[in-house]
């Protein structure tokens, strides 16, 4: 594999963004506005636009994107973390080698208090974490811990429906194992796209290579995996320069494989054992990261951006108007930390409110927690669910779906002030589905949950 990553190219195409005209950016935002994806030159004059009255217009643009695609649906999950075990040096991270902790990886019967404790928060959609190590945490263990989150059952209807896993880069082989046993999104972020930064944060371990890391993508898809999430921990580098790494990252699988990433993640870095967030020289301040967060939604429409509790309530709640579309909740970031205390994370966490209350500000904010896991299980992924997207179907099937995981979720774990709010708000978005048939057809399977059936999807 060859290096997709232009250093040069990206250096001249930020400089000449510089010079765009406001005419320029107006047409960019129209262009936007179209859902039309925007080009590496495009993504670039908005990067280093100035102009507060243009960044007003890129705001209520990523904002009628958001809306004109995915409604007023907000994706939940939570992470769960099963192993620290790691053998790399990176130096943000928590987990990484040289810090001395005890390590440990989840038994099964941990594993299964950690996903029980998950399913009755609420969350259908787990994102399976785990540090590198082919020693102590193979890939087959990462294959039995899905094995075990998948036949997990608590009460009140707990089931985790999808697993999307965040794991070290590694085989097409493995690819295709993970694949086989029913993962959802193969999520990696590169971290930073500037190589020679990636090396000096990557000092020792196998994630030192620059090269694998960043081709892991093209192997999870040759190995069957076309669901793929990448993203950049915003903090490591310029963030001008991270954000035009993905989309050019974003044009080499679109290029080779037909279909870009399914989501982008957007962490900043955050304080973490041994490691202080303040002594990186590239921080992103508040309005930067609402910037780049816009600018991406601008750039690829029809591409879900993923949030972390990294951020605290009032930085999340104006992201979801800059344009992301999933958010994490109750999320722990340590190997055990929903059962236990004083764990060692792997980052500080921000927003630290219970799923209820996420779940509650949503609500009254006129958006549509969703639980849904439909797509992958009716076969919608990869260029085939950009395929629904982008023929403005999404409306017919993920809004209601959204609506039936939300019915779902007001049963089984809502208080009564709670499912209240709530059925108010599925009562409003029951009219906007645009398919009178499934408008008909969701009242009737929203009526069907409440008399007890679950796992209702179009």
């Amino acid at each position: 594999m060859k290096k997709f990553i232009d250093d040069q190219k990206i250096n001249a195409l930020l400089e000449q963004g510089k010079t765009a005209t406001k005419g320029q950016l107006e047409a960019i935002i129209a262009k936007s506005h179209n859902l039309e994806t925007l080009s590496l030159e495009e993504v670039a004059a908005l990067l280093q636009c100035e102009d507060r009255e243009i960044w007003e217009k890129v705001y209520a643009t990523a904002r009628h994107i958001k809306d004109s695609i995915y409604g007023n649906r907000v994706v939940m999950f939570a992470p769960l973390y099963v192993s620290n075990h790691c053998v790399n040096g990176c130096t943000y991270c928590g987990y990484k080698c040289g810090n001395k902790f005890s390590r440990r990886l989840l038994t099964d019967e941990e594993i299964q208090r950690e996903a029980r404790i998950i399913e009755n928060m609420g969350h259908k959609r787990i994102a399976l974490e785990a540090g590198e190590d082919d020693k102590n945490c193979p890939i087959d263990y990462i294959l039995h811990a899905m094995d075990v989150v998948y036949k997990t059952k608590s009460e009140n209807n707990g089931s985790i429906r999808r697993i999307n896993v965040n794991i070290a880069a590694t085989t097409v082989e493995n690819y295709r194992k993970l694949k086989d046993a029913g993962i959802g999104t193969y999520i990696l972020f590169q971290e930073t796209y500037h190589e020679e930064s990636y090396k000096a944060y990557h000092p020792t371990g196998p994630k030192s290579d620059y090269l694998y890391h960043l081709t892991a993508m093209d192997r999870a898809m040759e190995g069957g995996i076309d669901d793929v999430g990448i993203g950049a921990l915003f903090g490591l580098y310029d963030y001008k320069f991270d954000v035009m790494g993905l989309m050019m990252h974003r044009d080499h699988l679109e290029e080779v494989f037909g279909v870009g990433p399914h989501t982008i993640s957007v962490p900043r870095i955050r304080k973490a054992e041994d490691v202080a967030a303040e002594t990186f020289p590239h921080s992103v301040s508040d309005e930067e990261f609402e910037r780049l967060v816009a600018v991406i939604r601008l750039a690829v429409p029809y591409t879900g951006i993923i949030l972390s509790t990294r951020e605290d309530v009032a930085m999340r709640e104006r992201l979801i108007d800059r344009g992301v579309s999933q958010v994490s909740s109750g999320s722990k970031t340590d190997v055990g930390g929903y059962s236990e205390e004083n764990m060692v994370s792997q980052f500080e966490t921000a927003d630290e409110r219970p799923t209820g209350e996420v779940i509650h500000a949503l609500l009254e904010k006129g958006f549509l927690p969703s639980y849904c896991t439909a797509c992958y299980r009716a076969g919608r992924t990869g260029d085939r669910f950009m395929q629904v997207a982008k023929s403005g179907n999404i409306h017919n099937l993920c809004h209601p779906n959204a609506m039936m995981t939300l019915q779902e979720y007001l049963e089984d774990y809502a208080d009564d002030r709670l499912k209240a709010l709530g059925e108010k708000v599925i009562a409003e978005n029951v009219d906007r589905i645009p398919n009178e048939k499934m408008r008909e057809n969701t009242v009737e399977r929203l009526a069907q949950i409440k008399a007890g059936q679950r796992d209702l999807f179009f």
